[in-house]
């Protein structure tokens, strides 16, 4: 039998038992199935621990590998959308610098002062136009190379350049400077694009090299010198250009510490500015310029600028285009032999001090060789209008009045016979100012020079002998002797002055205030004089004589007299100046028995145009005590009740 049968019989079998009335149903109790394990069955289908760990694993791998996935398209495709907007929204009226071509054709070199002529294609080679072009070109305008510090500008208008259009504009400049020297030229485009009101910038700079210029500058001069000594300066100026050229200047800056001494020719402004005028081509000009470098130390270098060109129309002390300039360093270098003079202890050029300050000099001399100097001399001669002559002293010296010189040598001083190198010393004198006023006159500008030379003998090879010099000069001015006087009066004076005398407590007295100036020797100028009045007194007016500027400040108690200029000899072989005003005294019970103020200290002002300084005069305050009113009585200054 077919094993399917045998299945289908047993089936059919089962069935019957099943539906016989015979069959009865067997209950287990489980009691006999203690061995084996209970298993509780769930309501629902739930997973294990680790199975769910597992399925949350998976899950969430899945999950996040397709959050990428769709983050990544999201923004590749935003990404898209932006690119297409921006190429088709704005790069399509987008200009691009990149896509202007600027081409300059020009000579490299150029004869200063010579039209350049400069052929400048613009190319747009942008999809759009652009708009409103102008072309700029900016030069130096003088020999400077900074466009900043100024240049010329130049614009050309190009009106609207089509894309893939082209412009050439031609343009002529002129440029200035030393041989050799670069210029730059820049070449800037400037232009709108539609729908914009913004200016666009595209730039190019071009160099050119100046073959020429049109005023050559040379300069003979020295490299280096020593401090406080001559040098000379000579410039020679050359006019190069095929043109005559108008109103030609040469201007020189001198370094700090420089002392101007001369020029060949003279200086047309100031001491550093010739005017050539107008210079044929060819035109030659020299000047000479001598002076010193004042207190420079060892190894100090001190430059000088060169300037020429033409005058500035709003400034002739100025150069309005500089053709050429050049430049000139001194390095400044210790002498062989020095010899540096100190007046009352200061080393300065020029000194001024009044007729009765006594002047103590002092030369400082070194042998700065690394040799023996024999033979040292020093000299100092005194001159000048203001010296004394029978005031003159010196120490280990001789004074020689026939020659007005002091002599220091080996005569007076041994040591002079061989000076060590390195060594040095210090030789000193007096001299005096005289008065600036004598029964001759007055002194006009007064004033003393001395003059220090120092020489020696420097011994070399083959019994030859060498001179060394060095030589150092001192101006001494002497201060005009400005005079100023103050005095108070009751019963002499202007004015006439009430109240009692002695004054008494809280009753009013005037008083009349009088100024009076003198000067000697020099000029004064811009003098004024300044005072206070106390808090008891008041001013009063009026003013003697009306004309003079006296003015008073109630807010401040300040009197100014505003004076002016003052010329020499006033007040001693011609009349003085002077001015009077009126003041009221108002004492108080704390004042009795004592001489009040009336005025406070006064001061004058002013500057001595020679001497170039300047000066001050104190005057002491005023009180009751009117010494100078020839009238007041001796008891009539106290204040009483």
């Amino acid at each position: 039998m077919p094993i399917g049968g045998e299945k289908l019989h047993k089936i059919e079998d089962l069935k019957t038992k099943l539906s016989g009335r015979n069959y009865q149903v067997r209950r287990n109790t489980g009691d006999n199935f203690t061995h084996l394990n209970k298993k509780k069955v769930l309501d629902t289908w739930t997973l294990s621990p680790k199975d769910e760990k597992s399925f949350a694993g998976k899950l969430f791998m899945k999950s996040s590998a397709f959050k990428k996935f769709l983050t990544f398209s999201v923004i590749f495709f935003l990404l898209a959308v932006g690119f297409a907007a921006y190429t088709f929204f704005v790069r399509g009226n987008t200009i691009s610098n990149e896509n202007i071509d600027m081409a300059i054709l020009g000579n490299a070199f150029v004869a200063g002062g010579e039209e350049l002529p400069l052929q400048i294609e613009v190319t747009n080679r942008n999809s759009s136009p652009l708009l409103l072009a102008d072309l700029l070109i900016e030069y130096p305008k003088s020999s400077s190379s900074d466009l900043a510090s100024g240049n010329e500008r130049l614009r050309v208008s190009l009106g609207s350049i089509p894309a893939g259009g082209v412009r050439n504009e031609n343009a002529k400049i002129t440029l200035f400077g030393g041989q050799g020297s670069i210029k730059p030229i820049k070449i800037i485009l400037e232009y709108r694009i539609e729908g914009s009101n913004a200016i666009f910038v595209k730039e190019k700079e071009y160099q050119v090299t100046i073959s020429s210029t049109p005023l050559n500058i040379t300069l003979d001069a020295p490299t280096e010198a020593s401090s406080n000594q001559d040098i000379t300066f000579n410039i020679k100026s050359v006019l190069n250009a095929t043109r005559p050229a108008t109103k030609m200047m040469v201007k020189v800056d001198y370094p700090l510490g420089f002392q101007f001494g001369s020029a060949k020719p003279s200086p047309s402004l100031g001491n550093n500015i010739w005017s050539m005028g107008d210079l044929s081509p060819g035109s030659e000009r020299d000047i000479s310029i001598t002076g010193k470098i004042l207190d420079a130390s060892d190894g100090e270098e001190k430059t000088f600028h060169i300037y020429s060109g033409t005058e500035s129309a709003g400034n002739k002390s100025e150069i309005g285009v500089v053709f050429n300039s050049i430049s000139h360093t001194l390095l400044i270098k210790k002498p062989f032999i020095e010899a540096r003079l100190f007046v009352n202890g200061i080393y300065q050029q020029q000194y001024a001090v009044d007729e009765k300050t006594p002047l103590s000099g002092e030369i400082h001399w070194a042998n700065n060789l690394d040799t023996q100097v024999n033979d040292l001399e020093i000299r100092a001669k005194i001159s000048g209008n203001a010296v004394d002559r029978k005031k003159i002293s010196v120490q280990q010296g001789f004074y020689n009045s026939s020659q007005n010189t002091i002599i220091w040598d080996k005569n007076s001083q041994s040591k002079f016979r061989e000076v060590s190198p390195s060594e040095e010393g210090v030789e000193k004198f007096s001299i005096s100012p005289l008065s600036l006023f004598t029964g001759s006159g007055i002194l006009s500008e007064p004033t003393i020079y001395i003059d220090v030379s120092v020489v020696g003998k420097q011994p070399l090879e083959g019994n030859s002998v060498g001179e060394l010099t060095n030589t150092e000069s001192k101006t001494i001015r002497i201060i005009s002797g400005v005079g100023f006087a103050g005095k108070a009066l009751y019963f002499s004076g202007p004015f006439k002055n009430t109240g009692p005398i002695p004054p008494k407590v809280e009753q009013k007295t005037t008083y009349t205030i009088s100024w009076s100036i003198s000067n000697t020797a020099n000029n004064i100028s811009k003098v004024q004089v300044r005072t206070t009045l106390p808090p008891w007194v008041n001013f009063v007016g009026p003013i003697s004589p009306p004309a003079e500027d006296l003015i008073y400040d109630p807010s401040t108690k300040e009197i100014f007299w505003n004076i002016g200029n003052v010329k020499k000899g006033l007040g001693v072989t011609e009349g003085g100046r002077e001015v009077s005003f009126q003041v009221e005294l108002l004492p108080s019970f704390s004042q009795v028995g004592s001489a009040p103020v009336i005025v406070n200290d006064a001061t004058l002002t002013g500057h001595d145009d020679f001497a170039n300084v300047d000066v001050r005069v104190n005057k002491a305050s005023l009180d009751t005590r009117l010494g100078s009113d020839p009238y007041f009585p001796a008891t009539g200054d106290r204040v009483t009740e």
